[in-house]
Formats: C-alpha cells, structure tokens, sequence
C-alpha cells in the first residue's frame, strides 16, 4: 500500500521567487485529436521588445488542456491585427473553429494595455456576406461572430497571469466550461544534495512563477489548498513527530493545527473551508477525524482495527468523506456519513484501489489502482461503475484534479526519480512535468483563484 506517512527534522521559513520555473510541462500524447484553433501572435505597440509572448502562453495552455491544438504560427494562413481582416475562407479550409487576436500597448508607469478578441470562423463566413441585424431600431452588421471583445490594463509582473485569463475566457466561450489555467499547484521537492532537502513549494499550474514556502531538512508531506486559496494545510517532521500545520501563502504566518501522538496524516479540507479531516493514530489504529479549524473541536470518523486513511470530502457537501481502508483486506475505497458514521465501499474492480478524489461536479472518483501489480491513475463513473484505467507511467500516486474537472496531476517515477504528470479525463491527453533539480511529489491543485 502507498503510504502518506514518513518519520523525521529541521526547518527553515522561505518566500523566495525562482528565476525560472523549475517544472516544465512536456507533452507525450493526445495533441493530434484535439480541435484546431488559431492563436494569432499579438500585436506589440511598444519600444524595445515585447515583455512576454502572451500568444504563446495562451497557446500552450489551451495545447495543454487536451482540448485544442493550436495552429502553428509556420502554418498560419495570414496572421491578421483585426477581426476586420481574417481571411475565414482560409481559416476554415484548416479547420480552424476560432481564432484569437490581441495587442498588447506600453502605457505610462510600467502598465501594459492588453487587447483580444475570439473570433468564430464559422460564424464569420456568414457575417462576412454583410449580414445585417436590427438593432436600437437600426440595421446594422452582426457581431455576432465576436465571441470576445476584451482588455485589461495590468503592471509588467502580472502579464503571465493575464495571458492564463486570456485562456481561461478562449476556453469557456468554446467549450460552455470555466478554464483552469489561471490556477496553481503545491508540491514537494526533495533534493538530497541540498542543505535543507525537502522544500514546499507553490507555482502556476504550469510550473511558472516558482516560490518556495517552506525549506526543511526533514519530510514535508500532503499539502492541501483551503477552499479560498489562501492557506495550506500540510505535515512536517520537524520535531521527530508528525505534525500538521496551516500556513498562509501570502504572509508565510502558519498554525500548529494538531500534534498528538503518533499519526497525524493526509490533511484535507472541507468544501466550505471550516474543517478539515485527517488521519491521526492517537486512539490506536489509524483512523478518520474531522477538526473544527477555528475551535479545535475533534471528531472521529471511523473506529476499525484495520488502518483508514487518504480521506477527501465529496464536493456535494460537508457530511460525507471517501477514505482509503484494509478493513476488506487489501486497500479499498469507502464512503463514510461523518453525521451517522454509516460506512460504505464504493470500488470493487483490481487488486486494490486507494487515494481517492472526486471530480468536481461529484460525478466520478480518481484513484490509485493496482492493475497486473502496476500503480496505475483510474477514474470510476459512479453512476455505472465503470472503471477506465488512464495512465501507464509507474508507480502513479496522489491524483489531484483541476477545478473544472478536466485534467489530473499526480506522482509518477520517470528516469528513477518522482516527477510530476498530467492526464485528461478522458485518457488521451498525456504530459509530464520533469523538475530541473530534485523529485517532486505529493501535487495538489488549487482552487479556482479570482
């Protein structure tokens, strides 16, 4: 069984911007089968050269969803400045269904003028024949093959983030769902050649804008975002004991949340970020207990001579928790009412299944399981219990899954050491995140941050 608990000592406070990223997203698979869309590269009205490529970030995010694969700039019919000017004929003989403008303006005191819109190539084939609609009692030309018409005036250190809400607008007009890019991750490295080897850190979802929160010389374990994306909660051996602490991203100002004796494991918060339920030994076995953050109020969960453990709300509410147990035998994921205690199991199918999360919209489970004696990223539909193995990395643990429910990050061992992976829901989009120094484990995907 993969477990989420270490022994160990040492720490040190860090908020420390990287120069560069630290992860880089690396595509394996699933581009080819993706819809087509046009990136235009944006306008730069400005002296010297452009502070960032934003059409590259919004490309490469929109490449990285698994949903879209963005013309290359090579095979661009034209690269036009305005809507006025897009050829849609051209665009359309690509098979292109959308193609997105921008400019972006240098204004006084640092800030930069971002301009952009989607156009619908489709809908402009149409549009361009001067189709006309009345409006305020007049006839004028349709728009309605604009499906974005924005801009945003924003300082030079947050062009990055504004190039992840151009992406994050491209993919809700075209797909009806919120984007996930303007988002972020937690993770640990462990670099054994370093001072203090474990080290928590944060970064955009696509590794970008790296800091380090913590630096210990002991293991740093299971980080996990509260529901505003402010705090975190996460495990440190710094006293030869397991504790969990609280820490807020911002201010680097962090709580003892628990320090009983034995376990105190897998923290993960509660939907409306009042509780938090974790795995503590104190009373014998390891066992399921939710905390009052605020009060401190404990409750236990299970009571089993078996170990529980890796437990994680259903996004429906604050009543119910899967968690991973041996109480069948092999590791097994159940469901648990924290009102009644009433337990239930909910996989059935390999050898053994562990490390649950439920998908946003509560649909679905993502989980570890052992398939043939390999560790593999599953997703069960829980209506018809249906079981699609996703992944075929090794030793695939910690899933966590995006905000809108479209990709899965998780642990898996590349070149002998632990890296960091992507996969679609669906399986057919596959990357990996390969760190420049150490290996990373133990991902976990913010929040969707305003």
């Amino acid at each position: 069984m993969i477990r989420k608990f270490l022994v160990s000592v040492g720490l040190l406070f860090a908020f420390v911007n990287a120069a560069q990223a630290n992860l880089e997203i690396v595509i394996t698979e699933g581009v080819d089968s993706a819809r087509p869309v046009g990136v235009v590269p944006f306008v730069w009205k400005g002296h010297g050269n452009v502070p960032l490529d934003l059409a590259k970030v919004v490309a490469d995010d929109l490449r990285r969803s698994g949903k879209f694969n963005p013309v290359a700039i090579s095979e661009m019919p034209q690269t036009p400045q305005t809507a006025e000017q897009v050829d849609y004929e051209a665009w359309a003989a690509l098979g292109v269904e959308a193609v997105l403008l921008g400019n972006v303006e240098a204004l006084e005191g640092g800030k930069y003028k971002v301009s952009y819109s989607l156009v619908d190539i489709l809908r402009g084939q149409v549009t361009a024949g001067n189709k006309q609609e009345l409006k305020d009692g007049q006839l004028v030309t349709s728009q309605d093959h604009i499906l974005l018409d924005r801009f945003k005036s924003v300082a030079k250190a947050q062009l990055r983030q504004m190039a992840h809400l151009i992406s994050d607008g491209v993919y809700q007009a075209l797909t009806g769902e919120r984007g996930a890019f303007l988002t972020r991750i937690a993770y640990v490295v462990v670099n054994n050649e370093a001072n203090y080897p474990y080290q928590l850190r944060i970064a955009d979802y696509d590794g970008h804008n790296e800091k380090t929160l913590l630096r210990s010389q002991e293991p740093l374990m299971s980080p996990s975002w509260s529901p505003d994306g402010r705090q975190l909660a996460y495990v440190s051996f710094e006293n030869r004991t397991a504790e969990i602490y609280i820490q807020d991203i911002y201010t680097s100002q962090r709580t003892k949340l628990t320090s009983f004796t034995g376990i105190n494991g897998a923290p993960e918060w509660s939907p409306d970020g009042k509780r938090i339920a974790l795995v503590l030994s104190k009373d014998g076995q390891p066992d399921i207990y939710v905390i009052d953050v605020e009060t401190k109020k404990l409750q236990r969960i299970t009571k089993n001579r078996r170990i529980d453990t890796e437990p994680t709300w259903l996004p429906n509410g604050n009543s119910e928790l899967l968690f991973s147990s041996e109480r069948g035998g092999k590791p097994q994921i159940y469901k648990v009412n924290i009102d009644t205690n009433k337990v239930n199991r909910v996989t059935w199918e390999g050898e053994m299944n562990l490390g649950g999360s439920v998908t946003p919209d509560g649909s679905a489970l993502v989980m570890v399981s052992r398939v043939n004696g390999q560790y593999r990223i599953a997703r069960q539909d829980f209506d018809t219990g249906y079981v699609q193995v996703l992944t075929r990395t090794q030793l695939d643990e910690s899933p966590t899954i995006a905000p809108n429910g479209s990709m899965i990050m998780y642990s898996t061992v590349a070149g002998g050491r632990q890296v960091l992976a992507l996969v679609s829901m669906d399986g057919r989009f596959k990357a990996t995140l390969p760190a420049k120094e150490g290996s990373v484990r133990a991902p976990a995907w913010s929040p969707f941050l305003n």
